[in-house]
């Protein structure tokens, strides 16, 4: 056996020892514990579903490439490759939506070209931000500020600028 299979029996086991020499109630804090979690699942439901539905009706429109033609002249201009573009329009939103993104861009360009790489180094270096500002916010029941939208667009256009030249100044 691996430490990595080990790792979480030994690591409940442990929880569950160090709870019974504190006088804890294990197992009532725990069923406490996934009582609040699926509350908060539920409340955020619909949220998720109303994103899920907007991604799947953007890229069902065929929007991600028209806009992609449009800013084509950026994106030359940025040496961006124009096949990621739907891959950065998706990506703060949608994990799902992302994947058959980077699929389809892996499928049709290959995994090794420049467009391939740029999309994998944009996928593992992003994040679903305003999908997870979305969940946060609707957990908490609260609004989320214009500032926490800014902070995370300007993440994401970092990354959409940085990525395609990480991967020509460290693969080539």
């Amino acid at each position: 056996m691996s430490l990595g299979t080990l790792a979480v029996p030994v690591i409940i086991t442990f929880l569950i020892c160090l709870g019974n020499i504190k006088k804890c109630q294990t197992a009532e804090d725990f069923a406490e514990g996934a009582k609040e979690g699926l509350r908060t699942a539920v409340s955020i439901l619909p949220t998720l579903v109303l994103i899920m539905t907007a991604v799947g009706m953007f890229t069902a429109s065929g929007a991600p490439v028209l806009i992609s033609k449009l800013v084509s002249p950026l994106t030359q201009a940025l040496r961006f490759p124009e096949e990621c573009v739907p891959l950065a329009l998706i990506r703060p939103v949608s994990g799902s939506g992302s994947l058959a993104a980077l699929k389809d861009i892996l499928s049709r360009t290959g995994p090794d070209s420049f467009s391939g790489l740029t999309a994998c180094v944009l996928m593992s270096s992003t994040e679903t931000t305003f999908y997870t500002i979305a969940v946060y916010y609707s957990a908490l029941k609260k609004k989320p500020g214009g500032r926490i939208f800014i902070a995370a667009a300007a993440a994401d256009i970092s990354a959409f600028i940085i990525a395609p030249a990480a991967v020509r100044l460290f693969i080539g």
